[in-house]
């Protein structure tokens, strides 16, 4: 019998045993490394314009704090491009800078396209005895 593998989308556990899935169509293990490292810059990122967004939520970033983000969100946009959300995801502007409550728009859409991302390749193995249920990436490599 083979891995009977799952992922869980908030409430739903989705089997993916008779999925045909193509190896090429997944990440790879730097896609990976990157995805773990960013994660909590971006997510730090979010917050602290959030906090901005609070004060003056229609005053502009600098330009210091859209090149610094955009960094971050282009490795993220480039690990997600074959993802259907990756179409949604624009990088902040750097010519007509976005307003605060606008960059937190446009970074929170980034973080649930992550979150669709970890929970589409970041599965349980079931047949596992282990204790603790073996989670692990799902990757081509």
């Amino acid at each position: 019998m083979g891995k009977v593998l799952q992922y869980h989308h908030a409430s739903h556990i989705i089997n993916l045993s008779n999925m045909e899935i193509d190896k090429n169509d997944l990440p790879s293990k730097a896609d990976i490394k990157e995805f773990k490292m960013l994660t909590p810059m971006v997510i730090g990122d979010l917050a602290e314009i959030r906090e901005l967004s609070k004060k003056k939520q229609d005053e502009p970033l600098n330009n210091f704090k859209v090149k610094t983000i955009n960094k971050k969100l282009q490795v993220i946009k480039r690990i997600l491009e074959n993802e259907p959300t990756s179409q949604f995801l624009e990088l902040l502007d750097n010519e007509s800078l976005p307003s605060n409550s606008d960059a937190v728009l446009m970074v929170s859409q980034f973080l649930k396209a992550m979150e669709q991302f970890k929970s589409k390749y970041y599965i349980v193995d079931k047949t596992s005895r282990e204790f603790k249920k073996p989670y692990y990436w799902n990757t081509k490599d």
